[in-house]
């Protein structure tokens, strides 16, 4: 039974190579391990991480990033304050109100989704402690807790990846503040070219140097800090009777959890959860950058953390400012003006207000611009599988060191996105439509935890730097789980977010089969990965190859398990360090 537990789908891994026998064993000359399905190398990074073991069709360990190690405790704060505070928290509050029908139960959600993003941010930690040399996060954590089929998962969540790694949201509101700022009402096509011209310009600030974009997100998450600083003070002002404008700044909190009509349906809860959850998404950024990151699992746990206890904060203080200047009605139909209205009522109509909406442009922006960052990486992660077209074109970082063709892959899905969707629904569909595929991945990591330490306890390896909580995992997986029964808030069919989102899933699996296995078959190869040095040997990445069926024995006895050509030299030495190990079987 625990041999089945190992090697999931067998039957779609019946040429695997050189498969030894099935006890772990250690090759001194390349550190190599194997519970007789799997093969794992020993691999060191240049960010002071001890040497950690990796499954081997897992893309290469870079020993000396191309990027750089340039993220200390500063950018770690905020590169994740900086994804977290974007448009959620001045845009989604009508919408949590709505959904948990009385200001007292959207209080509560706020708060519980802190704890949600808490138990997330614990398992991304635990996966990195076991892989503290790789950038990507999602990626890496996949393709190692679920290396069989072969690419299964690294080709579905490219896929997922690159073609789903939205922030267009953020620039339609960046769009509709701007327009606030003027007084003007827009046009669709007016809002869909300002926030053309936004994105644009958050792309032509990340691509050119790595180091300068960092300080961009660190100024601009700095200043987002400030305005939710400002926000809850003058809120406290106004609960203190202090603002003539508003008349009676505790209507709202004198019965919190009366209602509007009828109780809230578990549609409305569910709905309120989730464009929670999407205001603290971010609070996982920092572990795009892991490979940048010196002595990163102690960094990432102690200013991880902290940067999301300080957005909960602020945001539980936003909210009880914005329900003390804004009557409960007024903001409830307010969609996506929150902070606006709030602004509004305690400043009146003046050049004032339109100084806090450009702070909330400021916001929107730095979200674009630290989204940008996280998800260049992971992208980056995903070439490097070989499962993407043209890996050394995903792993170069030439010509500036930085990531730019999956910055510029990115920005053009996302101009697509706002070109195509009406500009009233796209920030809920942009939402709506990530749902299904994102609760499936997360599902399948939080799940894998327990996979992850299954396997290193057969194979002898000790116990992660970083061991999350049980009951945390459990309550991660049930949250994911819990997110089958959202559905989508928009003008057109309200299912239209299910159906593509199921669609992408589907899709993805029938790719892999006629491309790894169908195809394969039919015209006498095998695919096979090698390691593909790129710029010079500064990046590294894997390809996938054709190998015709009568040179299989040829190719699998002249390459090792990572794809590196026998006697190269490339796999990681005795010298380089070793964890302890023991025989597999002695523990399962």
């Amino acid at each position: 039974m625990s041999s089945n537990w190992r090697r999931p789908f067998s039957s779609l891994d019946e040429e695997l190579p050189n498969e030894p026998a099935p006890v772990a064993s250690v090759s001194h000359s390349h550190s190599e391990l194997s519970d007789g399905s799997l093969k794992y190398t020993l691999e060191k990074g240049g960010n002071d991480s001890p040497p950690a073991y990796q499954e081997a069709t897992g893309a290469p360990v870079e020993r000396n990033s191309p990027l750089g190690y340039s993220v200390g405790p500063m950018i770690i704060i905020f590169l994740n304050i900086s994804k977290m505070i974007g448009t959620g928290v001045f845009s989604t509050p009508s919408a949590v109100l709505k959904g948990t029908g009385s200001v007292g139960l959207a209080l509560v959600y706020w708060a519980l989704g802190f704890l949600t993003s808490i138990a997330s941010f614990s398992v991304y930690l635990e996966y990195a402690s076991y892989f503290p040399n790789r950038s990507g996060s999602d990626v890496v954590h996949l393709e190692q807790t679920y290396p069989r089929p072969r690419w299964l998962f690294p080709t579905a969540y490219a896929f997922n990846a690159v073609a789903l790694s939205f922030s267009s949201g953020n620039a339609i509101v960046l769009a509709d503040y701007m327009f606030r700022i003027g007084g003007h009402v827009p046009s669709p096509w007016e809002v869909k070219g300002v926030a053309v011209a936004g994105y644009t310009v958050a792309l032509l600030c990340v691509i050119f140097h790595t180091r300068f974009a960092y300080q961009l997100s660190n100024g601009i998450g700095l200043i987002k800090v400030l305005t939710l600083v400002f926000i809850s003070i003058a809120g406290l002002v106004v609960l203190g009777g202090l603002v003539p404008r508003v008349s009676n700044p505790h209507a709202n909190f004198v019965d919190p959890f009366e209602g509007f009509e009828g109780r809230p349906t578990p549609y409305g809860l569910t709905t309120a959860m989730y464009r929670i959850i999407f205001s603290y998404g971010g609070f996982e950024n920092a572990f795009n950058v892991v490979n940048e990151v010196k002595n990163p699992v102690k960094q990432l746990r102690r200013h991880g953390f902290l940067s999301l206890a300080i957005v909960a904060v602020l945001y539980l203080l936003a909210n009880i400012a914005y329900f003390a200047a804004v009557p409960k009605e007024d903001l409830r139909a307010a969609k996506q003006i929150t902070a606006s209205l709030f602004f509004t009522n305690v400043f009146g109509s003046s050049n004032a207000v339109r100084g806090f909406n450009f702070l909330i442009v400021l916001s929107a922006f730095g979200n674009i611009v630290a989204g940008m960052l996280g998800t260049s990486r992971l992208i980056r992660e995903c070439g490097r599988q070989g499962v993407l077209p043209f890996p050394w074109i995903w792993a170069s970082t030439r010509p500036f060191g930085t990531p730019l063709r999956p910055y510029v892959i990115k920005y053009a899905f996302n101009i697509l996105m706002i070109l195509t969707l009406p500009a009233d629904d796209a920030i809920h569909f942009i939402t709506d439509i990530q749902i299904y595929p994102s609760a499936f991945f997360f599902l399948l990591l939080a799940a894998g935890i327990y996979i992850i330490r299954y396997r290193r306890r057969c194979l002898g390896l000790p116990r992660a730097e970083f061991h999350a909580w049980g009951p945390i995992i459990v309550f991660n997986i049930l949250i994911n789980l819990y997110g089958g029964l959202f559905a989508g808030d928009v003008s057109f069919w309200y299912a239209t977010y299910v159906v593509v989102g199921i669609a992408i899933l589907v899709g993805c699996g029938v790719y892999y089969y006629f491309w790894v296995s169908l195809m394969p078959k039919l015209r006498g190869y095998r695919i096979r990965q090698v390691v593909l040095d790129v710029d010079d040997g500064a990046a590294q990445s894997h390809k996938l190859v054709k190998v015709p069926v009568e040179e299989l024995a040829e190719w699998d006895a002249t390459h090792d398990a990572v794809g590196r050509t026998r006697g190269s030299g490339g796999s990681q030495d005795d010298a380089e360090g070793k964890a302890p190990v023991t025989k597999a079987g002695s523990a399962c």
